[in-house]
């Protein structure tokens, strides 16, 4: 799959557990202006639901999430 969305920041979250991907990557949100967009990747697979989750609580959009070879992207647009 190719990167065919426009990023500000990435988040390289590969190896790390839950629930430290989804930690990580609001440390960066909080950093980020509103309306930019973080590409996180992870290799936990229980990163799916806690980042559909995430976002929709916390109001940000999930722009696109990717399933590779146990290799998860996800897109997030901050509110």
């Amino acid at each position: 799959m190719t990167d065919a969305v426009a990023h500000d920041a990435e988040l390289d979250a590969s190896g790390l557990n839950c629930p430290l991907p989804l930690l990580k990557a609001k440390m960066e949100l909080n950093r980020m202006a509103s309306g930019a967009v973080l590409k996180v990747i992870a290799t936990d697979a229980g990163s799916q639901r806690d980042f559909r989750t995430f976002a929709r609580l916390a109001g940000h959009t999930l722009l696109r999430e990717e399933d590779e070879a146990g290799v998860y992207r996800y897109w997030l647009k901050k509110a």
